[in-house]
């Protein structure tokens, strides 16, 4: 990154240093955004990103001025909050940090701690939780009084604050939605503005008959905005073909793809047309082109060039009239510094890009794609239908879905087949959700305090660990399939514990 030159200003309000947050989740940026400046009465800024808070930061604050800084450890395209805090200590700035992960655990706090963080937050959290902290933060280490929070003494204050806090919840509460009309787009749900800008980048594209390259992460729905495209075009009366380029074989590909005549190899035993010649005044959908070997490359870019093919075994050239869609979730850029993919073929395939956003950049659309798979999952007479609790919708609403919608579908599935009919509660979701969730993980922080005269920790754990099986076993009737389940473990390792502990139950190990 290049030197900046600080130039001596400050923030726009004297009265109290000003927070600073940087978090690239709009939804939960703005949120917290407005909750301090209604419940501190402070300056906040709120930026997406850290370049862009370093930029206005070399443009607007004199590094002397103190600052409080909430950061996402997080942000995606490379750069986390931990970094930001070292290039801003670097650049001898003064200022307090919180850091806030979706993921807690002892190596984030060793690295939060490592860096001078203050405090670091496990989302979701409650807003009295953030509000201690940042009173906190600014009173020991700005050594400033915030005069928002009104009674004798600070103590006092953050006190009598608290009921008043722990009353509301620490993200608006989200319901399920049925999406409108509006809000379906060949198949493709959504009514976030990052989904629009795809929508409306479709509908401008596709009467065009330009190679089109789909980048996004797995799950996103990459053919399903392929299909749209083709349904659009002037050639949606013609076949769309599709191949993915990562699931065939290469010495398989080239003759899917092209075709081949009869004792071309062993096993080509009749002529085949390929899905180019198939899909002939219509579209091609080339899934997952990250993947295709070099050799192949070579060969598709002559197809995009001369719209011809030739099949394995003939020196005969057949021409093709069809419409290239590409896909890919690999960054085809680092492939073609790294010699991985051809940089001519690249360029070739790149006309018009259209990016689809992860789910977790679009959060908004989660309650109307659950009710979306609801609809599609639950049975005619309603009668495996489920419901979510407040704290299982948060729980969704929260989770970082890398599979993206592909696996918010699939855990839509799976609750309505063995949960239909009743209302979903946080432990009913897949341990995955539930076990990685700071809500969970902060609720066992609580659990005891340490005395005065210690404890034997290594009784205490066992006490702890002998109390989770019984409770397990109890609750599946002794199934220690089910109970391993429940405690995230393998059946053979609650076995060997339950033997270990001499725990002795009825009930069966299926």
């Amino acid at each position: 990154m290049n030197d900046l030159n600080f130039l001596q200003n400050s923030f726009d309000k004297p009265t109290y240093p000003t927070l600073v947050i940087v978090e690239d989740d709009n939804l939960l940026g703005i949120t917290l955004k407005k909750y301090l400046e209604r419940t501190f009465g402070l300056s906040v800024k709120l930026y997406t990103s850290s370049e862009d808070c370093l930029v206005e930061f070399s443009k607007n604050h004199n590094p002397a001025a103190p600052f409080f800084l909430l950061a996402d450890i997080s942000l995606g395209q490379g750069s986390d909050g931990l970094l930001l805090i070292d290039i801003l200590k670097e650049r001898g700035f003064n200022f307090v940090s919180v850091i806030m992960t979706g993921f807690a655990s002892i190596e984030t706090a060793i690295a939060a701690t490592k860096r001078g963080a203050f405090h670091y937050l496990t989302k979701p959290f409650e807003l009295d939780v953030l509000k201690q902290l940042v009173f906190s933060g600014y009173r020991e280490k700005l050594g400033v009084e915030l005069g928002a929070i009104t009674s004798s003494t600070a103590e006092e204050q953050a006190t009598s604050a608290a009921p008043r806090l722990r009353a509301r919840p620490a993200m608006p509460k989200h319901k399920i939605e049925k999406p409108g009309a509006e809000d379906i787009f060949f198949g493709i749900v959504g009514r976030s503005p990052a989904m629009k800008e795809v929508f409306a980048r479709i509908e401008k594209v596709a009467k065009s008959d330009s190679t089109i390259l789909i980048t996004g992460a797995s799950g996103t729905g990459k053919e399903l905005v392929a299909n749209a495209i083709h349904k659009l075009s002037p050639r949606s009366g013609a076949p769309r073909v599709s191949v993915n380029c990562g699931a065939i074989p290469g010495e398989l590909l080239e003759s899917e793809l092209f075709g081949h005549i009869k004792g071309s190899f062993t096993g080509a035993i009749s002529n085949r047309k390929g899905r180019f010649e198939i899909a002939h005044q219509g579209s091609m959908f080339l899934d997952e082109i990250g993947d295709m070997p070099l050799m192949l490359q070579v060969k598709l870019l002559r197809v995009l060039q001369l719209r011809q093919i030739e099949p394995v075994g003939s020196s005969e050239a057949i021409d093709v009239d069809v419409r290239v869609i590409a896909a890919t979730h690999r960054d085809l850029d680092l492939q073609v510094k790294e010699g991985k993919f051809r940089e001519d073929l690249f360029y070739r395939l790149n006309v018009i890009p259209i990016h689809v956003p992860d789910l977790k950049q679009r959060r908004e659309d989660i309650p109307l794609l659950i009710s979306y798979f609801l609809d599609r999952f639950t049975s005619a007479d309603r009668s495996n239908e489920i419901s979510f609790s407040h704290e299982a919708m948060d729980l969704l609403m929260s989770y970082e879905w890398p599979g993206n919608v592909r696996e918010l579908e699939n855990v839509i599935e799976r609750l309505v087949i063995l949960r239909g009919g009743n209302e979903i509660l946080p432990e009913d979701l897949p341990s995955k959700i539930y076990r990685t969730n700071p809500l969970v993980s902060l609720q066992y922080k609580t659990l005891f305090e340490l005395p005065d005269q210690g404890v034997d920790l290594k009784t205490i754990l066992s006490d702890i660990e002998d109390s989770l099986i019984l409770q397990a076993l109890g609750r599946t009737g002794g199934n220690k399939n089910q109970a391993s389940k429940l405690l995230s473990l393998n059946r053979t390792t609650l076995i060997e514990k339950m033997k270990k502990k001499g725990i002795e139950l009825g009930g069966t190990d299926a």
